[in-house]
């Protein structure tokens, strides 16, 4: 097979369009995690929302088997990634070639750990972008992220079609 014709894709069908109970129920679920942050956030005034957690939302509630989805991998791997994005911010350089770099590296510790989510992947370039600050890794990364893994954990389970997490 020839580098063109790669491009061209396989014959493999569109996936199926999910029945419209489940849209309903992926919908409110997203909702309340959303609800969960934003309203802690609004309350406390401190800053939890990530915009990667929308990412991350959609991966738990869309597709909650995934490894993707997994407790250990959003936890571990939004913790990862922002943790090395601040290393390189702050010890490497502010330019444009350290957050290529540290998102590199980001990457390649999170599939080394074995807690790839990709949703983090854009943690370091929020981090440069923002100028964030050490704290950041606390809030709203750590706390954001479990606070997101937790609505999963009771919501998705509400479903009997649905067992989350398949492993921690």
């Amino acid at each position: 097979m020839t580098y063109l014709t790669k491009l061209k894709g396989s014959p493999a069908p569109i996936p199926p369009r999910p029945p419209f109970k489940e849209l309903g129920f992926i919908s409110l679920g997203v909702f309340l995690a959303a609800c969960v942050i934003g309203y802690l956030a609004y309350f406390t005034k401190q800053p939890i929302i990530m915009g990667s957690f929308g990412a991350s939302i959609f991966v738990l509630f869309v597709l909650p088997d995934s490894p993707f989805a997994q407790p250990r991998n959003v936890i571990l791997g939004h913790f990862v990634t922002t943790l090395i994005g601040l290393i390189f911010y702050h010890f490497v350089s502010s330019d444009w070639w350290s957050m290529a770099l540290a998102l590199a590296f980001a990457i390649a510790v999170m599939q080394y750990l074995r807690v790839p989510h990709p949703p983090a992947g854009s943690n370091p370039f929020i981090v440069f972008l923002l100028g964030a600050q050490w704290e950041f890794l606390w809030m709203p990364t750590i706390i954001g992220s479990i606070l997101i893994v937790l609505v999963a954990l009771f919501y998705n389970n509400l479903s009997v079609d649905r067992s989350y997490p398949k492993y921690w």
